[in-house]
């Protein structure tokens, strides 16, 4: 069977290129589709693969300015010629589920979320923008709204990767979707045999993510906080913090490993679509303290491997924080949990889900 793999874009490490990273493994000869590709921000760790990037590869300022260049996207995702292929599997959360197939090409849409700044999170997306971007912003949006609905129709099955996710994909899409959870890389996580009093939080620095609520609530707290990333709010983020909270910027996978299993918790504020993060905490036996909506749900028992806090407000965050000493966890339990999100277990799933779509077709 050939098969090939169209992904977003590669600009960046996150969530959704480590699904990628797996979904390769399982199919190591396939080429891989996307809008843009930088080696270095990826820190060349596909420079073996069979990399095929969009004519935006070649567009100005396109790795660094890829928002500019949305609108062309549509045209982008089309160009690509899928003809021989039995098999096509889209890693998606924007457009790459936009690719035309032959009748006899079995597309299979793996679909972190319906594109965020269409549907979900609008609002969120317009407050980035300047004045004179906002006034015009409608008109695009619309035009990438019409066709990201539109290339949803394109796709033969979709696998979404949380309950969350399936609901959007039924709410903005219209369509049914298998639920398969993302892999999580077990192995690279241990429970050390010491923690430290520090909180700690591992995240791109951006609106959605909500760390200024976090440290909104730290700055009451007044106790240690951590904070791993870098993003577009790093200046801002940093500007409001007292002097209990240290950003550490982006570092090492070793460095991210050591700091979470020695944490006292993994503060995770946002509602996202799943949250790996959430579950390399629990891999090192660290309890997460999170907002009780998303794949947050699905990914931590409350009492056993952490806490919920209701409201996404600092007070709300900072309760349960106040709250957290008085429950006792067992390391291991939460070591439990997240084996069940391992990699061995979505390789498994995935195959099984395509053997199924191939025999419907």
């Amino acid at each position: 069977m050939k098969v090939a793999i169209v992904h977003d874009y590669l600009i960046k490490l996150g969530g959704a290129e480590r699904v990628l990273e797996v979904i390769h493994k399982m199919f190591p000869d396939a080429p891989v589709y996307t809008f843009i590709f930088d080696a270095e921000k990826t820190q060349h760790k596909y420079d073996k693969w069979d990399i095929r990037p969009s004519y935006l590869q070649k567009m100005p300022w396109s790795k660094k300015k890829i928002d500019f260049y949305r609108p062309l996207m549509p045209a982008a995702i089309e160009q690509f010629d899928f003809s021989g292929f039995d098999l096509v599997i889209s890693n998606n959360h924007s457009f790459a589920k936009g690719i035309i197939t032959k009748p006899e090409t079995v597309h299979v849409c793996y679909c972190h979320t319906p594109t965020r700044y269409l549907w979900h999170q609008v609002n969120i997306a317009n407050n980035k923008l300047g004045w004179l971007t906002r006034k015009i912003a409608p008109y695009v949006l619309n035009y990438l709204r019409v066709f990201d609905y539109l290339s949803a129709q394109r796709v033969d099955y979709f696998m979404a990767n949380s309950k969350a996710v399936k609901d959007r994909i039924k709410k903005y899409y219209r369509r049914d979707s298998d639920i398969l959870y993302p892999p999580v890389d077990i192995s690279r996580f241990n429970i050390s045999k010491e923690t430290e009093d520090y909180f700690l939080i591992v995240s791109r620095l951006e609106p959605h993510k909500s760390v200024d609520l976090a440290i909104s609530a730290f700055n009451d707290l007044g106790i240690p906080l951590k904070i791993i990333g870098a993003g577009s709010e790093y200046e801002n983020l940093k500007s409001m913090a007292k002097k209990n909270i240290e950003f550490l910027g982006e570092i090492s996978d070793e460095e991210v490993e050591r700091y979470i299993s020695k944490c006292k918790a993994f503060i995770f504020p946002q509602e996202e679509d799943f949250g790996i993060t959430a579950l390399e905490a629990q891999a090192c036996g660290r309890p997460v303290v999170a907002f009780r909506k998303g794949g947050a749900l699905e990914t931590v028992v409350d009492g056993k491997t952490g806490v919920f806090f209701d409201e996404q407000t600092a007070p709300c965050l900072a309760e349960a924080i106040r709250n957290f000493d008085n429950i006792k966890f067992d390391v291991q339990e939460i070591r439990n949990q997240a084996e069940k999100f391992s990699e061995e277990n979505f390789m498994k799933n995935l195959s099984n889900l395509i053997d199924k779509y191939c025999y419907k077709k």
